[in-house]
């Protein structure tokens, strides 16, 4: 089988969604950006332009104007048929919620070529949970992508046993065209390679600081000080996004995990506070800046 990939589309311009797309264009790839509407097509332009300057001052090769013009090459649609009717790669990044994803892949499957490879972004739930529903299950897997994409570069390539293995080496090369480290898994494993190690540590900061045994600012300068890293739990949790700890805790489906999400949502997320994307997490942010 000959797997050529130029055209990919990408399902969802949130923090990742857009960081994929423009790292996509960004090496060189035609690339059609989806979302559900005007309004979120208006914050994918946003993200666009703090990207491009992102880019300016942190990437090798952005400079010459290359970086104003690859967001200016995205397509940006809220019309999923067209978005993806001539797509080589659909890389979906919808809200992680099953039936929300169940829904997106019945549609794109009737909309897509034949030919075209669908690969999940989902931080939480295994590629077999959604096979049935792409239609094309030899052509699916999971293609994650770590938050802040332009340097903490790794893309985590995981098929199901339906994935055919020409597939599966075709993401791989993708990963590494697009400047991605592929992290290659050979059997489904919930959390990838990279979560089932930070995850455990990231909600250790959540539960110290909900039980009240120290601040957000004492957990993360122990952290700091003794291991040498330039954040600690809390600072990493802004950078991803409180939604996704808060979906990983409730996937947990046990007491202690749904009390921290509940502490989660309660002081965090029902105020609006998600992290460095909306200004205020566990810390405050210039939202001019992301």
């Amino acid at each position: 089988m000959t797997i050529n990939i130029r055209k990919v589309t990408v399902l969802g311009t949130g923090v990742l969604g857009s960081q994929i797309a423009y790292q996509t264009a960004f090496h060189g790839f035609e690339v059609t950006a989806y979302d559900i509407n005007d309004e979120a097509l208006d914050a994918a332009r946003t993200r666009l332009s703090h990207l491009v300057a992102t880019y300016r001052d942190e990437v090798s090769g952005a400079g010459d104007g290359k970086a104003e013009h690859t967001a200016a090459a995205i397509v940006l649609t809220s019309d999923l048929a067209e978005a993806v009717r001539e797509a080589d790669l659909v890389i979906e990044a919808v809200p992680e919620t099953l039936a929300i994803k169940q829904q997106t892949y019945a549609f794109v499957n009737a909309a897509a070529p034949e030919h075209a490879i669908f690969a999940t972004n989902s931080s939480t739930l295994l590629p077999s949970d959604i096979k049935d529903f792409t239609g094309r299950p030899d052509k699916f897997l999971a293609l994650h992508f770590a938050n802040q994409i332009w340097k903490r570069n790794i893309a985590e390539v995981m098929g199901t046993p339906e994935t055919d293995p020409a597939v599966f080496r075709a993401l791989v090369d993708f990963a590494g065209a697009i400047g991605m480290v592929p992290i290659e898994i050979h059997k489904e494993k919930a959390g990838y390679v990279l979560n089932t190690m930070l995850g455990p540590f990231l909600i250790s900061g959540i539960e110290l600081a909900a039980g009240g045994y120290a601040t957000p600012e004492t957990i993360d300068r122990t952290w700091r000080i003794v291991t040498g890293m330039s954040a600690g739990p809390c600072q990493m949790l802004d950078i991803v996004g409180l939604n996704t700890p808060y979906n990983i805790l409730l996937s947990r489906g046990n007491d202690k995990a749904d009390e921290l999400a509940a502490w989660l949502k309660a002081n965090y997320i029902d105020k609006g506070k998600l992290g460095v994307a909306t200004g205020e997490g566990f810390y405050r942010y210039d939202t001019a800046s992301n």
